[in-house]
């Protein structure tokens, strides 16, 4: 114990001999560890984040889309429209297909909206079936959601989303009041608790949702829907069922070999995949950037350990006299080493953590450290110590007592 306590002033004495070398081979392998601890944490909370959005969406859930979609890192995002996604495509896809568990098909389009003196010039009004909340696992926080009467007799109902309850109904209780939609007076019977920005993009809670019938008979005078959320029995169906569903709307839109779909159907964990491609590749810039500042960091602690060497080789020949081993003199400049990289990674995890700890903050991404960044952050320091130190610590053990005598 008293030699390693020894051992510790020796090296500390030495390093602060060299205030500048010290401080730069110590910033190299805080930068290292500073960024390592960072990226891990950061792509694990993106990672956390995909899934959560993919939850809330819906569980085992297929999207059926009227044109075609292209799917990309930042999410889902439409090409090209079509008007041929009926009802009755939505009723043949939960007859036809054995691993639907339920379907709800929906249109959308933006409208403005007014209530008193308020006017919102542009508000989503989707247009959806009473099983909805259920199938996209999107509650109501106050009121209720419409029926299948209020469905069937197109009934002028709306349950709105919170933001937009915020701004036409800043003061007051929204439930029972009528907003004009479009040209269309609504009755407001709930208010959907607050859901954030979907994968695509959409502000789910800036949105008015409305029966089904009603919005293509009052509003679009249409008889096509936008799109077709489809429940999957299992996760482990959803594949299949894909394919079954791709198979049943290419036969009934008469769509024949080699021509291209006028729809398409969107696996979410395929979204989910794109966004943790685009994570991981932060994950493998971040790493790459961790290696060059570890890199650096020990070619510093190479060359200031070289110069502490050729500056104490009359210590080192004395200690050889004396009866030194040549393992105490290893294990000497190893401890050097190893302490500049250890203060470094040290350094680097706490700042790591702290910057961390602000960008969930700030970024509003759910908080999570990563047990292995923080082990791996730790373990590659060290290692950089160790192995910097191994060169220096041999040529000390090379040092002669004679040799320094004759000097």
């Amino acid at each position: 114990m008293k030699r390693i306590v020894l051992n510790t002033k020796i090296a500390w004495r030495s390093l602060c001999n060299f205030k500048l070398r010290t401080f730069l081979a110590i910033l190299g392998v805080f930068l290292g560890t500073f960024s390592l601890m960072v990226v891990s944490n950061l792509s694990r909370s993106l990672a956390q984040k995909t899934e959560m959005e993919i939850e809330s969406l819906g569980k085992n859930l297929l999207i059926v889309r009227s044109g075609i979609v292209r799917r990309f890192a930042s999410g889902t995002r439409l090409i090209s429209e079509a008007t041929n996604l009926t009802l009755p495509d939505a009723q043949t896809i939960a007859s036809g297909s054995r691993f639907v568990h339920d379907i709800s098909p929906s249109g959308n389009k933006p409208f403005p909206v007014r209530y008193g003196n308020i006017t919102l010039a542009s508000v989503l009004v989707v247009g959806a079936m009473p099983n909805y909340t259920e199938i996209r696992n999107f509650n109501v926080k106050e009121g209720s959601f419409f029926t299948e009467t209020d469905n069937i007799d197109i009934n002028k109902v709306a349950v709105i989303g919170s933001r937009v309850a915020e701004k036409l109904f800043p003061d007051e209780n929204p439930i029972g009041k009528h907003i004009l939609i479009y040209r269309v007076s609504c009755q407001v019977i709930g208010i959907m608790e607050e859901k954030g920005v979907d994968i695509s993009g959409v502000d789910q809670d800036s949105q008015i949702f409305i029966p089904l019938n009603t919005y293509l008979r009052r509003f679009v005078n249409k008889d096509f829907v936008n799109s077709i959320h489809v429940q999957v029995i299992n996760d482990k169906s959803i594949s299949e069922a894909k394919t079954e569903i791709e198979n049943i709307l290419r036969k009934r839109h008469k769509i024949k070999q080699g021509q291209k779909d006028d729809f398409t159907v969107i696996d979410l964990k395929d979204v989910m995949a794109l966004k943790m491609q685009a994570t991981s590749m932060i994950t493998v810039l971040g790493r790459i950037s961790a290696a060059i500042s570890f890199l650096i960091g020990g070619l510093g602690i190479l060359s200031i350990m070289i110069l502490i060497v050729n500056e104490r080789r009359v210590e080192i020949g004395i200690r050889r006299a004396i009866g030194s081993r040549k393992r105490d003199i290893i294990l000497q400049f190893l401890m050097e080493s190893s302490f500049i990289s250890f203060g470094g990674g040290l350094v680097g995890v706490i700042i790591g953590f702290i910057t961390s700890v602000i960008m969930f903050i700030a970024s509003d991404l759910p908080f999570t450290i990563s047990l292995t960044g923080l082990l791996l952050s730790f373990a590659a320091s060290v290692t950089v110590g160790i192995l910097a130190g191994i060169y220096p610590s041999k040529k000390a053990t090379t040092i002669q007592p004679v040799d320094i005598i004759r000097s």
